[in-house]
């Protein structure tokens, strides 16, 4: 079986474990969160090392709550996003507080993961179509002529809806032969009666709910990294010195490497059901979904 590894953005976990921290909110029957089931859906899938990307000083509570648990099943790694891990020759402003984004996060795990490996978010249930085509892909050799191959799993737009509000989601735009051709960050996405809108300024305009849509879910080889880094280096030349908010995001960096013809992006369609806590109210569903899935039989109760 090909070594190929799960790396789980955790950083945004807060400071303070317990209520009121969305990803450790338990969802399943026997107390399971979130990412409980994507792991599982993983490990399944094929995947044989997780690595947490989390901040430093979160690392003693998440071994203990967490990775201790998960070190039971399988080879587990930990990667630190620090807003002072910066590329050499550049500083971090003392006035900022907000984290440099999920590029940033990624490159964190450059000392850990040297083999190909799927990037999630540890809040999102992702199902487990995606985790198993993900893995095929990643298990086969997509090399060829410097050009950067990437993979990610395409949502259904309208299996990614909170009946609670607005959401914001990665669309696609494939070629004709299935790949990204471009990806379009798109605010305040509402379900309607006859489907979805975006809405902006209060007006509403239809979007087809089998738009394809990028959940920051995707399959990445270890040659991603140093080119991951020498875009961080080229984004933070770019800062203005009072720009303390702006971050390095994952996709919109993919996104630069397709324009620029560096990389290719296969779009792996699944028809799985999207479940997070975008909003407060979203909990209730989220756990009765889980219930629903336990029982179908999808899942043991206890795992």
């Amino acid at each position: 079986m090909k070594k190929t590894t799960l790396a789980v953005m955790a950083a945004g976990i807060g400071s303070r474990f317990g209520k009121g921290i969305k990803q450790l909110e338990p969802v399943g029957p026997s107390g399971q969160i979130i990412m409980d089931y994507s792991i599982h859906d993983a490990l399944e899938a094929g995947f044989n090392k997780v690595v947490f990307i989390i901040r430093k000083d979160l690392e003693e509570d998440f071994r203990e709550i967490i990775g201790r648990r998960i070190e039971k099943q399988v080879e587990v790694e930990y990667a630190f996003q620090e807003l002072q891990d910066l590329p050499e020759g550049f500083v971090c402003p003392k006035e900022r507080t907000k984290p440099w984004g999920t590029g940033q996060a990624i490159l964190a795990t450059k000392e850990v993961i040297h083999e190909p490996f799927v990037v999630i978010n540890a809040d999102d249930y992702y199902g487990k179509e995606p985790f198993g085509k993900l893995y095929d892909y990643l298990a086969c050799d997509h090399a060829g002529a410097g050009v950067e191959p990437i993979c990610m799993a395409g949502f259904r737009l309208g299996n990614t809806l909170s009946d609670n509000g607005g959401v914001t989601r990665g669309v696609c735009r494939l070629d004709e032969n299935g790949r990204l051709a471009e990806i379009t960050e798109t605010f305040n996405i509402v379900k309607t009666d006859k489907g979805a809108e975006v809405v902006t300024d209060g007006v509403g305009v239809p979007i087809d709910v089998n738009t394809p849509v990028s959940m920051n879910m995707w399959g990445l080889q270890p040659s991603f990294l140093p080119r991951l880094e020498e875009g961080f280096i080229e984004f933070l030349a770019a800062l203005k010195k009072d720009d303390l908010k702006s971050e390095y995001l994952l996709p919109a960096f993919i996104d630069e490497l397709l324009k620029s013809g560096v990389a290719f992006v296969d779009v792996l369609d699944t028809k799985e059901n999207w479940f997070g806590v975008t909003y407060q109210e979203d909990k209730e569903s989220v756990k009765c979904a889980f219930r629903k899935l336990t029982d179908q039989g999808v899942y043991p109760a206890e795992f």
